[in-house]
């Protein structure tokens, strides 16, 4: 197939993914998730990925956030992937897998690449491809959240993709263990393997 036959299919899936998006999660967490789609594909084009994937997986990273918990639980099961003592605890944090899930089921999307970014944005993992980094690290620093600015924007764009995700997930676990919260041991397994 072509590669603007490519672009136009992901493209056209990219807004099936969005409209459901829209219909399914508050409007607060819409606004969020196309903030985090275009803070996404500023990253793919900083870092030479590919944009188009970026928005995908940035439009469809929160889609099953307001999910119950019988029903995150039921779809993070379909993955195949253990459900962790903190994802047991609070089966929120399944949110990204869930929407995995409903991407490869629901909407045919079998590009690993937006399957992992998707499954993984909430603790990141050692060893995620260059897509998922992005996405993990745009969920973060979208121009929603109250730490964002777009002077600190461009100066964190000064660092290489694991500089950047290494800050990122730094700033994110100092911030959880300064409010007592538990940190999920993939983040800082990853931290660790960044050092």
């Amino acid at each position: 197939m072509a590669p603007h036959a490519d672009r136009r299919n992901i493209l056209r899936l990219a807004e099936k993914v969005r409209r459901h998006a829209k219909e399914s999660v508050s409007k607060s967490r819409y606004r969020h998730s196309v903030r985090t789609a275009e803070t996404a594909v500023r990253l793919c084009l900083r870092y030479g990925l590919d944009e188009d994937s970026g928005y995908l997986a940035g439009i469809a990273h929160d889609m099953c956030k307001d999910w119950s918990a019988p029903l995150l639980l039921k779809a993070a099961a379909q993955d195949g992937a253990p459900i962790s003592s903190l994802e047991w605890e609070e089966p929120a944090f399944l949110h990204g897998r869930a929407a995995a899930v409903l991407l490869r089921t629901k909407f045919g999307v079998d590009d690993e690449d937006v399957i992992e970014a998707v499954a993984v944005h909430t603790f990141g993992r050692i060893g995620m491809c260059p897509l998922a980094k992005a996405v993990y690290i745009a969920d973060k620093i979208e121009p929603g959240r109250d730490c964002s600015s777009e002077s600190a924007l461009t100066r964190l764009l000064e660092l290489d993709l694991d500089g950047l995700l290494k800050k990122i997930l730094s700033d994110g676990i100092c911030f959880l263990k300064e409010k007592g919260k538990a940190v999920a041991p993939e983040s800082e397994q990853l931290l660790e393997s960044l050092r």
